[in-house]
């Protein structure tokens, strides 16, 4: 059985995990742009050498040898095939080849991005046990999707697998759920805080549950979306329900504020 001092330390633990994850050379923080290739016809992307191209299922990158890109450790010299996620090295860079909705975007990741500089970690809730709870998933028949915006301001597409109750101060709440590749469920939500004591909407991880749908929903661990650390990201906003009508006041809040000087 999981005391109250063990769960703290491993909330501790897992808290040094995240600041370390954020805070990597190609974390979130180092994200410096996301660009469409239909912003880009020509295929000439800002401050990235080479002649990029959708095609198809793939992107298809045209540079030199000289130009410095490897894939997988090999020089790229020529046309190289893209898929979705691929990772392109240059130099300290990392260019991660991304596509949504048909349409394809080269994320720039640099280790020396001004926001990753000005890092000064996470302000966050203490741990408090009443925030971890029972929780129960109810998977729908079939995925579901929903029209959501995103952080850019574009409306996208929102998969959704099912609904994941809690009981807080007596009170049932439910949240619509993603369920990601490992099992585990995604939540989008907002609270009551948000926008005054926290960021105006966060993450929450649930893990994968049981064959009777039981899972825990620990809201010491809900965490920034990845648009806190870079506005180059899309995060989808919460989709419809997904506004807690209370104050959770638990978990990431917010960047630490940068100090003067």
């Amino acid at each position: 059985m999981t005391t109250s001092t063990d769960a703290a330390d491993l909330w501790k633990q897992w808290h040094e995990e995240r600041i370390a994850t954020v805070a990597a050379p190609h974390g979130p923080l180092a994200l410096v742009g996301t660009h469409w290739l239909d912003d880009h016809p020509e295929g000439l992307l800002p401050a990235i050498p080479g002649h990029w191209r959708p095609d198809g299922d793939a992107l298809v990158l045209t540079a030199r040898a000289a130009e410095g890109f490897t894939v997988d450790g090999r020089p790229v010299d020529g046309e190289t095939r893209l898929v979705a996620d691929t990772t392109v090295t240059l130099g300290e860079r990392r260019l991660v080849a991304l596509v949504r909705e048909g349409l394809w975007a080269v994320r720039d990741f640099d280790p020396a991005a001004p926001t990753r500089a000005a890092f000064r970690g996470i302000d966050l809730n203490p741990h408090d046990p009443r925030w971890s709870v029972e929780g129960s998933f109810a998977p729908y028949e079939a995925a579901r999707e929903v029209r959501v915006e995103n952080a850019d301001g574009k409306e996208r597409g929102f998969g959704l697998a099912g609904e994941l109750s809690f009981t807080f101060d007596g009170q049932e709440h439910t949240l619509k759920a993603a369920r990601l590749g490992d099992g585990r469920l995604w939540a989008v939500f907002a609270d009551a805080t948000g926008g005054d004591d926290t960021y105006r909407f966060r993450f929450l991880y649930a893990q994968a549950p049981d064959e009777q749908g039981r899972t825990t929903v620990d809201l010491n661990r809900a965490v920034l979306p990845n648009c806190a650390f870079s506005d180059h990201f899309l995060c989808p906003f919460p989709p419809p329900g997904n506004t807690l009508s209370f104050r959770v006041e638990a978990g990431e809040k917010n960047l630490t504020a940068t100090g003067p000087g």
